[in-house]
């Protein structure tokens, strides 16, 4: 492997190479997030492609391979935005004429606004708070393990092959079951599980035994104290109840941080303003803002999408302007999230925007799964180009040429996306049957008429702003709150071993420990991501 020029990095074979596999990435994303409810990061599986193919090239760099992998992957989260929102279109009305073309808008402008919204949070996110974006972190390991010899590089690909295996006997043939159950529940306790997932646990293990154990404790509190407690004491007339409020708290503490985010951003412009007027030096933003020519080229990028939403969709310019704000905000805390914890949950944030339009007008069904869906879109996107940039920032790769990728591949995967969108459609008789059950997307259907519980909603959004305000990682406690208990569970018991791991060894080889649970997570990361996106594409293909 040669180092890098900046002209090498983004190359005509890497961009071929990359918009080849993309269409398979694409294709088999959207149809596992569509059968299966679920969409395993594409990252370590495109770096081991892009790998495989490019380190052939005597003249290929690290960057080159990065830059490849970024363009693979991009469309596997616009895919899983359609599946997470836009289904539910049909689900509502099976014989719901919708045009191709709208939904190819609604997608790319997804896909232009989660690009354009994630440059101004880089420079926050990943070079000053150095969230640890476990899934680029993983990518990172991998790109250097297999072009180097070592160790370290062998304690990844064990690792790897044994994540590989046990997923296999998992999901492919399933001798191993996917979710152990603790405690079958109560009248007054939910059933308690855990998921039996190497990825989890070493994302616990990477985002460290802080965020790990805020997340476990937001389940704690949902499922194990909220839940009986309100039970017993008839603040809920039964589980069912106690869910919907749980929800509707967990999604109003991730808002309460988006608000934060907001007032934070304002608050420092604010203050930023305030020097700059005594000539005194300027404090540092919270995000970095476009200037000169990119600042006139993002601004002509929001008019295009807002015209194109405004004339080729249901969604009216009024909410179209809503709508484009609500996506900034969220892809924020998409890119906060996926950075703190490894999860994205795209379809949560085009839930959260819809309901801001929905508190100002009656947007039409149409408009109102268009509004969730593009801001999917946007967000998964956001999530996925985060995790490139965290690899690329470790690699030094250059920034303008990854963004640049992201934006080739986000469009090209928009394409690909909505065409398997309806031609899956057509093969399968629509979406919401045992083939094609589209759990998120129903989830959507079911909040197009508003959320489920107000007051829950609004404690939970009081909250989780006085929480972001005092620099307590709120929507990571919300994540908690929200997600099924076997997901927070597994990410708390690897953050857990990983402590007890470093207090048998001793503060002494503190450094030792945290580089080889580094490599064992990018293993169980890689193995288990690499595996399940290979599962999809022969799922889609049989």
């Amino acid at each position: 492997m040669e180092k890098s020029s900046v002209d090498s990095q983004l190359t005509l074979r890497g961009l071929i190479i990359g918009l080849l596999g993309l269409i398979v990435i694409t294709s088999s994303s959207l149809y596992v997030a569509l059968r299966m409810g679920a969409l395993p990061w594409p990252t370590v599986f495109v770096t081991v492609v892009s790998l495989t193919i490019l380190r052939r090239f005597k003249n290929s760099s690290l960057q080159e391979i990065n830059i490849t992998h970024t363009i693979m992957s991009a469309g596997a989260m616009v895919a899983g935005g359609i599946a997470f929102t836009l289904p539910g279109i049909w689900m509502l009305n099976p014989e719901a004429q919708v045009k191709p073309f709208s939904i190819l808008i609604i997608t790319l402008s997804g896909a232009l606004l989660g690009t354009l919204f994630t440059i101004t949070a880089r420079q926050r996110y990943i070079v000053e708070e150095q969230l640890p974006y476990p899934m680029g972190q993983a990518a990172y390991n991998t790109l250097i393990a297999g072009t180097t010899k070592g160790k370290g590089a062998a304690l990844l690909f064990i690792c790897m092959g044994l994540s590989a295996l046990f997923t296999i006997f998992r999901d492919g043939v399933p001798l191993i079951p996917a979710v152990l159950v603790i405690f079958t529940g109560s009248a007054l306790i939910p059933a308690i599980s855990v998921w039996i997932s190497p990825m989890a646990a070493g994302i616990g293990a990477i985002i460290g035994p802080t965020l790990s154990l805020v997340w476990l404790g937001g389940a704690v509190i949902g499922y194990l104290l909220l839940t009986p407690i309100g039970i017993a004491t008839k603040l809920f007339a039964d589980m069912a109840a106690a869910d919907l409020f749980r929800q509707n708290l967990g999604i109003g503490l991730m808002v309460g941080t988006g608000v934060g985010i907001l007032v934070k951003t304002a608050f420092q412009k604010i203050k930023q303003w305030n020097r700059q007027k005594s000539t005194t030096p300027a404090v540092k933003s919270v995000f970095t803002l476009p200037t000169g020519n990119a600042r006139w080229i993002a601004l002509a990028i929001i008019i295009g999408v807002l015209a194109a939403l405004t004339l080729g969709s249901e969604i009216t310019l009024l909410q179209a302007i809503v709508t484009i704000i609500g996506i900034y905000l969220t892809t924020q805390l998409a890119a906060m999230l996926t950075g703190q914890t490894g999860i994205n949950p795209m379809e949560i944030f085009g839930i959260l925007v819809l309901l801001a339009v929905q508190i100002l007008w009656n947007p039409s069904t149409l408009a109102a799964f268009s509004i969730a869906g593009v801001t999917a879109v946007a967000c998964g996107l956001t999530g996925d180009m985060m995790n490139d940039l965290k690899s690329g920032h470790l690699l030094g790769t250059k920034p303008s040429n990854q963004i640049l990728a992201e934006g080739i591949g986000g469009i090209v995967g928009s394409v690909v996306a909505v065409i398997a969108l309806f031609v899956l459609k057509d093969a399968f008789g629509g979406f919401g049957s045992d083939l094609l059950p589209a759990p998120q997307a129903r989830a959507v259907t079911a909040m197009v008429g508003g959320l489920g519980h107000v007051p829950a909603f609004l404690i939970g959004a009081s909250i989780g702003l006085a929480l972001y305000l005092l620099k307590i990682p709120a929507a990571t406690l919300g994540l908690g709150v929200y997600l099924p208990i076997n997901i927070s569970s597994i990410m708390g018991i690897g953050a857990i071993i990983f402590l007890v791991i470093r207090a048998i060894v001793g503060k002494d080889k503190k450094d030792m420990v945290v580089e080889k649970t580094s490599l064992v997570a990018s293993g169980f990361l890689g193995g288990e991501g690499i595996t399940g996106v290979l599962l999809a594409i022969i799922a889609m293909f049989a």
